[in-house]
């Protein structure tokens, strides 16, 4: 393999000054970086990992860390589309990405120790809980880091991207309202995440504002057996709804089967909506109407607002919010 000696030589600078072309640094003129450029390009050097990360004090490392069960992170089309689109992204600077998986805990504690012992430049962080508290760790540490979806907790010191959420299930449960529905329940997600808070007030916005009773609540955790779950204690606590507004579509999922289970046909006895729109509304029986929840956009935003971190071009807190986009099919 070429040495950085022998790329000097070809370029003809000195070692110092081949190092810092190479790694990006500065007091180099342009004519010597053009010399070094041609020359590592007609020997095939490739820097030394090592020592490269000695002159950068850079990892070329991003981690995406996702507080949940390893379960839930295979299962959800929601984080294979997130890592696919962050991988893609960071990709084109030439930055690897590391997948931290970790729930509350033990596994918690690992995490922000790897996070605090420079192994990484940055996190991009998405499915996140109160209780993990990470927009005040990361805050704390200084480490760059960008949000998918709002923290609930300290929200206000860090980069985050955000669906708006209460808007879209506001819109969402407007269907059933304007369909005719007047007993609408809903299955909510977790009240310990944004997504799911942010959801159960739009429904309950649009039902107060249509003068409609908000009882019929049970909550639910993303998941298609969660729906499922949920779906019937609604059920058996409601039995009198006409209309229902499920938080993601993979509950929506289950719910249907419950329905199905006790004879209601959808949307002919009772109305479906859900949220999210990754593939799995297009799939079921009848297919469901839904908001659409701009994963890519969000993941390439969230991956912009971090390198603008790493480029040193800035330092305060930004939010980006998407607005809602729905989604009309048979279910409602």
């Amino acid at each position: 393999m070429p040495t950085l000696d022998e790329v000097a030589r070809l370029a003809g600078v000195s070692r110092a000054t081949a190092s810092r072309a190479i790694n990006g640094g500065s007091r180099v003129s342009a004519k010597a970086a053009q010399a070094v450029a041609e020359a590592v390009q007609t020997l095939g050097y490739v820097p030394n990992p090592a020592a490269r990360s000695l002159v950068t004090r850079r990892t070329e490392t991003v981690a995406m860390v996702v507080p949940e069960s390893d379960e839930r992170v295979f299962a959800d089309p929601f984080f294979a589309r997130t890592l696919h689109v962050v991988t893609q992204v960071l990709a084109q600077r030439d930055l690897q990405v590391v997948l931290l998986i970790a729930q509350p805990g033990d596994e918690m504690q690992r995490t922000l120790r790897y996070l605090r012992g420079g192994h990484v430049d940055g996190a991009i962080v998405v499915s996140h809980h109160r209780n993990d508290a990470l927009a005040d760790h990361l805050a704390a540490i200084g480490l760059p880091a960008a949000f998918i979806g709002r923290p609930l907790t300290g929200a206000e010191k860090v980069f985050y991207t955000d669906p708006d959420n209460i808007a879209g299930a506001r819109e969402v449960t407007n269907i059933l309202i304007e369909r005719g529905c007047r007993r609408i329940g809903t299955i909510t997600g977790p009240i310990d995440m944004s997504a799911g808070t942010d959801r159960a007030a739009g429904w309950r916005a649009a039902l107060d504002a249509a003068g409609l009773a908000t009882d019929a609540v049970v909550e639910g955790d993303f998941t298609e057996d969660g729906g499922e779950a949920a779906c019937e204690i609604l059920l058996r606590d409601h039995p009198d709804i006409d209309g229902l507004m499920v938080a993601s579509d993979l509950m929506a999922a289950g719910a249907l089967r419950v329905l199905g289970r006790a004879g209601r046909r959808v949307p002919d006895d009772i109305a479906v909506v859900g949220y999210d729109d990754l593939g799995i509304a297009e799939r079921t029986i009848p297919p469901l109407t839904t908001v659409k929840n701009p994963i890519g956009d969000m993941a390439r935003e969230a991956v912009r607002l971090l390198l603008a971190q790493l480029d040193g071009t800035t330092t305060i807190p930004r939010r980006v919010v998407f607005a809602p986009e729905l989604v009309r099919r048979t279910s409602a």
